[in-house]
């Protein structure tokens, strides 16, 4: 077979999508070989950059390697340039840096902010497009509240604290509500009185959020003027200007931030294909998303422009779900093309969609017939997300979005209200720790040994699991079974003269009461199979002894704390299970969980551990990570 090369020019969500589709298709295909090319190492997850610009998360949070998202894929390479030209007769992209074959050319170089022409908002305003719009647009806020901690003349300081997002769509509410969210924690930072800041949001139609429904927009919209943002409709922006903004009807309101959200063009960087272009300088794509006129080079994404027939000729709209089909659809089309299959028309499918006001409430619209709204509709947004990474095969990202959304977040700045923040002082845990690794401890060196009164788990004549197959008499140990018989009846008169007491705690005098009578059927069936006879119920309490000495050592040395209190919990369960295990003990279940908070990380071997761990094996699956993909350190520099 002839060596086939593809090109994926934009690493955004539709880039992703499509190279992530073709590489899996030809994973055992060493004559395909795919090239991603972006102007950046890293992909950023869009729909987030309002987290960014409003403080509530650090850059990387929302930026993830291509690197780690790659490093499985042995068919795609990495580079990280910027496109300048396409020479279509000689099938050659050409970079900064360097040149590139193809047999197959995907366009995705995604959209940017389209100000149609406003007058100052190139010069004064700040838009929402990319990463370096987040930091420049967090970094102004900063510098604006800094300058009013200092203004003396109260109009003067009044303005600075006026922030104004234009645009009221899915961008503009949630950064609007970023903001509404990040305000208190500016004015306490700056001994400001939070009354002297103001927010707007500005639409020039009649309605907000238009891809909702009416009723979840009217939510968000009472939802925001509850919480004191101006919210103006159908009175566009005329004019902007260093400190202050005017609007169509000649309102002027006095204001050094001007955020624009009003909307989406393409990409201008596509203008050098010199493709035939839609409304807002989209390229024409027909139903397989070939670009107009062209068999082998395709376009996705925000770039892309199809009138979809079964949605009224509307074209694909700018959002992640049409990004990821349109990505998927050219891969499917280009691996038709590959193999000598029937191509397939793009077909949108939409399932919902969503929209944060801040950290704590949303709105959503799922399935068209689904209506959430506070604490489900974020929590949805967020299983949204982790549910992407997984689709991409990144469990990797997706723990990291969990931990940069649940865990290692500040000013209680999400939908638990910081109540899973993980920034604590892990030292408190050492005595815990320690009681409790002791506690496991002493209970193997018992089981091993027989000390303390205890018998020997592993000197093959105690049997500790009372299950009843194991106990059942033969002929051939008859005065053995009448032994034990005598032995069963002078303990249940033993017990009956101690009243069974229930309690989380032992008093002098009382019997402790079981969690379980008796193992339920279900268990015993399994433990039945498990252990079916004395022999193996002896091998099984030997494991067990040692097991127990080893989870002791573990958690008394901090060693892998997390995994061994798991194994805990997980052992108690089948103890209890088993019908072995007093309500007094139960202790050891929170005791455990408690313990996986990192609480070898204070005095313990995971404080050198796990970080060596991380790193060493981060390596060997992912490889290494650079700030530059595709060439050598001297070609860095022409």
């Amino acid at each position: 077979m002839t060596k086939t090369n593809i090109v994926v020019i934009g690493a955004g969500f539709a880039g992703v999508a499509a190279t992530k589709k073709l590489s899996r298709h030809f994973r055992k295909d060493k004559d395909v070989t795919i090239t991603l090319i972006d102007k950046h190492p890293y992909l950023t997850y869009m729909t987030e950059l309002h987290e960014v610009a409003g403080g509530r998360v650090e850059p990387e949070a929302i930026q993830y390697d291509l690197q780690k998202l790659f490093a499985r894929s042995k068919n795609v390479q990495l580079v990280t340039d910027k496109v300048v030209s396409l020479d279509k007769t000689k099938k050659v992209v050409t970079t900064t840096y360097k040149s590139f074959q193809y047999d197959y050319l995907v366009i995705g170089m995604g959209g940017e902010a389209n100000d149609f022409g406003v007058q100052g908002v190139k010069e004064h305003g700040f838009t929402l497009w990319s990463m370096e719009d987040a930091i420049k647009m967090r970094e102004h806020i900063i510098r604006c509240v800094e300058r009013a901690a200092k203004e003396h003349v109260t109009p003067k300081r009044r303005a600075l604290l006026t922030f104004t997002v234009c645009g009221a769509g899915f961008t503009g509410v949630e950064l609007v509500g970023e903001i509404m969210d990040w305000i208190p924690v500016l004015a306490k930072q700056y001994n400001l009185d939070e009354s002297e800041f103001s927010l707007y949001i500005v639409e020039a139609v009649p309605t907000i959020l238009n891809m909702l429904d009416e009723k979840d927009a009217a939510k968000a919209e009472k939802f925001m003027t509850g919480r004191g943002i101006k919210v103006i409709k159908g009175n566009g922006i005329e004019e902007v200007k260093e400190n202050s903004i005017r609007l169509v009807d000649g309102t002027v309101i006095p204001t050094y931030s001007l955020f624009w959200t009003a909307g989406v063009k393409a990409n201008t960087e596509s203008e050098v294909f010199g493709f035939k272009s839609a409304r807002a300088g989209r390229l024409v794509v027909n139903e397989f998303m070939q670009v107009d006129g062209e068999e082998n080079i395709y376009a996705i994404g925000d770039l892309a422009y199809y009138e979809e027939p079964d949605k009224e000729n509307r074209p694909t709209p700018q959002i992640v779900q049409a990004a990821e089909q349109t990505g998927h659809t050219a891969a499917k089309n280009i691996i038709a093309d590959v193999e000598n299959s029937a191509k397939v028309a793009y077909k949108g499918k939409y399932d919902g969609f969503m929209v944060s006001i801040g950290s704590h409430y949303g709105v959503a619209f799922l399935m068209g017939k689904y209506h959430l709204s506070g604490f489900f509709a974020m929590l949805m947004k967020h299983l949204v997300n982790i549910k992407y990474f997984l689709e991409i095969f990144s469990l990797y990202y997706a723990i990291q979005y969990v931990f940069h959304e649940f865990f290692h977040i500040k000013d209680r700045r999400n939908i638990f209200r910081g109540h899973l923040s993980r920034y604590g002082n892990v030292l408190w845990a050492l005595p815990l720790r320690l009681f409790y690794g002791g506690m496991w401890t002493i209970e193997g060196l018992k089981k091993i040994f027989g000390l303390w009164g205890a018998h020997s788990w592993i000197d093959g004549t105690h049997l500790a699991f009372p299950f009843p197959w194991l106990l059942e008499p033969t002929s051939a140990a008859s005065g053995a079974a009448e032994t034990v018989a005598a032995a069963s009846g002078a303990a249940t008169q033993t017990v009956a003269e101690v009243a069974t007491s229930f309690g989380f705690n032992y008093s002098y005098g009382e019997q402790p009461m079981m969690v379980l009578d008796k193992m339920p059927d279900w268990f015993a069936s399994i433990m039945q199979i498990m252990i079916p006879n004395v022999e193996v119920a002896h091998v099984m309490q030997t494991i067990m002894s040692f097991v127990e000495l080893a989870i002791g050592l573990a958690i008394m040395a901090g060693f892998l704390t997390w995994i061994v209190n798991a194994v805990t919990v997980g052992l108690v369960t089948t103890f209890v299970l088993s019908g072995m295990f007093y309500w007094v003990n139960m202790w050891f279940i929170p005791a455990a969980i408690a313990l996986m908070n990192g609480s070898g990380r204070a005095f313990g071997l995971d404080y050198y551990f796990i970080p060596w761990f991380q790193k060493t094996a981060g390596k060997w699956w992912y490889g290494t990570s650079k700030h530059i993909y595709g060439f050598g350190a001297d070609k860095q520099e022409r």
